[in-house]
């Protein structure tokens, strides 16, 4: 399903295999879905044979201020038909690379949940890390594209999380889609770091291969 509202680009991209069974992030899709001038891709709807509509996505990509990530985090990362969407439609020569500027300038927004507490992201919790240490691809994603990676939103413990929890998660959520982009916090980020891919590190021909295909 592919919802849009030209007076107001933000582009979110949900990814969950099987809403049926989520607590969270079945309500932060219906929250962006009933959310004026927001654009929704549910994927696992949209492309549920894997076969992803690379020119469709990438003229709703270039539409939009602001693109949301809304997913559960999956073995540390993110579902697969995410990771394969950001392999198909972030392509070289237009997302990144020489001459490509069709993202620069635009806005990240990761929105997360987790299974494990906070508590568990911790060098003495069972994941070992903060999870901070699981954003950096994230990161650079946003930066080899020229985009600005925003503060993520990341409720832990889903499976567990009280349903007041829930539903003020889900508001917050919400607000931030009605008011972007009047965040105080954005004043305060820095500008978006400077990614150049030289062309000797891209070979003839893999133009469309993500970003170390073909290794």
């Amino acid at each position: 399903m592919v919802t849009e509202n030209q007076s107001h680009p933000i582009y979110v991209v949900a990814a969950h295999p099987n809403w049926r069974n989520s607590h969270v992030n079945r309500q932060l899709r219906q929250a962006a879905a009933s959310a004026e001038g927001v654009a929704l891709c549910d994927l696992y709807e949209s492309y549920a044979d894997y076969a992803i509509d690379v020119q469709a996505e990438q003229e709703k990509l270039a539409a939009a201020r602001l693109v949301v990530l809304v997913h559960p985090v999956q073995w540390y990362s993110m579902p697969a038909l995410l990771k394969l969407w950001l392999d198909e439609v972030l392509s070289y020569g237009w997302a990144y690379g020489h001459g490509a500027k069709a993202l620069q300038g635009k806005d990240l927004w990761l929105v997360a949940s987790t299974g494990g507490p906070e508590a568990s992201y911790h060098p003495q919790g069972y994941n070992r890390y903060f999870f901070d240490a699981f954003l950096p691809p994230y990161e650079q994603t946003a930066a080899l594209c020229g985009m600005r990676f925003l503060p993520p939103m990341v409720l832990h413990g889903a499976h567990s999380a009280p349903q007041a929890d829930v539903e003020s998660h889900v508001a917050t959520f919400a607000e931030r889609l009605r008011s972007y982009p009047e965040w105080p916090e954005l004043a305060e980020l820095e500008s978006t770091a400077t990614c150049d891919v030289p062309d000797a590190d891209r070979p003839a021909g893999s133009a469309s291969a993500p970003l170390q295909g073909d290794l």
